[in-house]
């Protein structure tokens, strides 16, 4: 079996750096926001390009807590897209808020700046761009809305995790950023974790005391917080990846570079890379009207190819009929009816990415 993602692969080409990070946590005796986590946030924040790194327990928390330390509530209106994981639109009502949803660019699956000013009320409050599969938002023309809106961004860094817009690091550009570390993400850790990240110091202190009760000190609350955080096994586990982090986003462009070069004579569409972006290939994601019988071909060959994600948020049961926006994205349901992951992550080997083209050529060929 070719898995679409393979935590596992990622473990063992660390296995040795992994195993002696967790046994220094089990030696140490301290489990949940100590040196390890401390040390973590400071090395990612360092590596985005901001002053400040909080961790917590999940990408969904860490959108949670950034739109909170924002001061964002009920009566107040979040723009953002219906493609993304549920958690984007979760998140923003776990706070009162309320989303409102915009279409997407038909090459790049992102926020179109385009369409943001027609979703834009007296009640808006914030933009959360999302950059997915590993490439970011056309960020110039959102900021420049923004600033003249004076609204917040909050970066949805889910999938981005080493990405660049025109040489700064997503999470570097907005107001305050989020990144998850779910285990088959860039930089994945064995369990859930997440983390804010900003360079406004307001912000970062309130994060802080949101993600664990609103304390300053332990046992006296001076924000309505609650539990969120990041426990020292995973932060060890996170310290080592990131060392491999750009290594393995440059193996992943490798293989999406021969993914392209077998694939790009057949009548698919291929992955498109935005000018002054540095894609850091989450996932390879192809378009074709004849997504369902290929997925179905690749899985009778062994082959898990996923689709990210089949269901917009705007569609899905608990969501739907209720969302401002949802009567106006068609790119958003074309894409989700068009799309499928291939596998992709950095320990992929050439036979498996031969196995893998060579079943979608023959489907193309039929």
């Amino acid at each position: 079996m070719i898995l679409c993602a393979n935590p596992k692969a990622q473990y063992l080409a660390h296995q040795s750096e992994i195993d002696e990070a967790v046994r220094r946590v089990f030696e140490q005796g301290r489990y949940i926001l100590g040196e390890e986590v401390r040390a973590f946030e400071t090395a990612f924040a360092s590596f985005v390009g901001v002053e400040h790194g909080i961790g917590v327990g999940s990408g969904t928390e860490a959108l949670h807590v950034a739109l909170a330390a924002c001061g964002l509530g009920p009566g107040d209106e979040v723009v953002t897209v219906s493609h993304t994981a549920v958690a984007t639109a979760a998140a923003i009502e776990m706070t009162g808020a309320t989303p409102v949803l915009v279409d997407i660019e038909p090459d790049f699956y992102t926020l179109d700046p385009g369409r943001l000013n027609s979703v834009i009320t007296e009640r808006t409050r914030a933009i959360i761009p999302v950059h997915i599969y590993g490439q970011t938002v056309d960020l110039d023309p959102i900021m420049t809305i923004a600033r003249e809106r004076n609204l917040l961004v909050i970066e949805d860094c889910a999938q981005a995790h080493g990405a660049s817009y025109r040489d700064r690091r997503a999470g570097s550009w907005g107001d305050i950023a989020c990144f998850s570390f779910y285990p088959t993400k860039n930089l994945g850790a064995v369990g859930d974790g997440g983390m804010v990240v900003t360079s406004n110091s307001s912000l970062a202190e309130r994060a802080r005391l949101l993600r664990e009760y609103g304390w300053s000190e332990r046992y006296v609350s001076h924000l309505r917080g609650w539990n969120s955080r990041l426990d020292e096994i995973q932060a060890a586990i996170l310290r080592v990846k990131l060392r491999y982090l750009e290594s393995d986003n440059e193996a992943r462009r490798r293989i999406a570079e021969k993914y392209r070069e077998q694939l790009r004579h057949l009548e698919i569409e291929l992955p498109k890379t935005r000018a002054g972006v540095s894609h850091a290939f989450h996932l390879f994601v192809i378009r074709t009207a004849r997504r369902d019988a290929l997925q179905a071909r690749l899985k009778e060959k062994g082959i898990g190819a996923l689709v990210h994600y089949p269901v917009p948020v705007h569609q899905q049961p608990a969501y739907r009929g209720r969302l401002k926006g949802s009567d106006c994205l068609p790119e958003t349901e074309r894409a989700a009816a068009e799309i499928l992951s291939l596998p992709m992550y950095p320990e992929l080997g050439d036979a498996e990415i031969e196995a893998v083209t060579r079943e979608v050529q023959q489907f193309c060929g039929e």
